[in-house]
């Protein structure tokens, strides 16, 4: 199954093509603030999901390019993020601190967008800002200390996740946590349609050019691992967000430039970039020259 969010906080499942809004299905009031009805879907997916299923029967078909599609969870518990989870992008950055030393971080929550978005490139003259190819894990069932071999019982489903990044040394939380710079779409693939998350291939182009090309395969800690770690510090919720990491082939986005991502079996997105006049501050007042190992 594929759940969208769409015009206004609309819930629809994406059929050849087509949404099929099942809004009403679903329980979620699209005007509701803050906008945890998604989380609420998802956390009552079980008994919901015969009932959005029938509704999807009935529901005239809506073109996808009719839609703006949005991030189908806006409000989550908890955005994680993992650094440094393929060694060819450890090599790139000439780093040790791989997310096996070091962990995962945590994104601002508005950093959030959907697929209909513009990712914005902030005020900040003097910085490049870069892309990441990831792929977004959603937590279905929450839980605090699940065991790897336990973890695939705790994922709800699977969407394309770009990682956007102001390269420095500051901060890496307040580097990645600009507004537009955590596009996640075009939709939530659910568990059930993904049959080896330990085999996924992703790329990722810049205009034309291919700049990222990965397996989940090539993953320093993997998917079960990565929930693992997650939940001996923290509690998970339905509808929390991993990012998984990213592989080598970061590089500089402008404004003018469209981001692809594709995910095999989960889903393609396409984003322009644009200039924001939002984002200058004392913090990142200093050029930092980006050096590729």
């Amino acid at each position: 199954m594929k759940i969208v969010r769409f015009d206004g906080g609309r819930i629809g499942l994406v059929i050849d093509g087509t949404v099929r809004d099942v809004t009403d299905a679903a329980g979620v009031e699209p005007r509701e603030w803050p906008p945890v009805g998604p989380v609420r879907l998802i956390a009552e997916f079980d008994s919901r999901r015969g009932a959005l299923e029938a509704a999807a029967v009935t529901a005239p078909p809506i073109p996808l390019d009719n839609v703006e599609l949005e991030p189908m969870i806006p409000w989550p518990n908890k955005l994680l993020a993992y650094p440094v989870n393929y060694r060819d992008h450890a090599a790139e950055m000439a780093t040790a601190g791989l997310a096996s030393v070091q962990g995962f971080f945590l994104k601002a929550n508005s950093s959030l967008c959907g697929a209909g978005a513009t990712i914005e490139i902030p005020d900040l003259p003097g910085r490049e800002v870069h892309h990441e190819c990831e792929i977004g894990l959603i937590i279905g069932k929450g839980g605090r200390q699940i065991a790897a071999e336990n973890a695939y019982e705790h994922v709800f489903g699977y969407c394309c996740l770009l990682d956007i990044t102001v390269r420095g040394k500051e901060e890496r939380v307040m580097r990645k946590s600009y507004e537009t710079f955590t596009p996640i779409g075009p939709w939530i693939t659910t568990a059930d349609e993904v049959p080896d998350p330990a085999n996924i291939d992703m790329k990722l182009w810049v205009n034309d050019e291919l700049r990222q090309s990965a397996n989940t395969r090539d993953l320093i800690v993997d998917i079960p691992n990565m929930i693992a770690i997650a939940s001996a510090a923290t509690t998970l919720y339905p509808g929390d967000i991993i990012c998984t990491g990213t592989p080598a082939g970061v590089g500089r986005i402008v404004a003018g430039d469209v981001v692809t991502i594709e995910v095999d079996g989960i889903g393609r997105m396409s984003l322009p970039v644009a200039d924001s006049r939002y984002g200058r501050n004392a913090v990142f007042a200093k050029p930092y020259q980006f050096v590729r190992a």
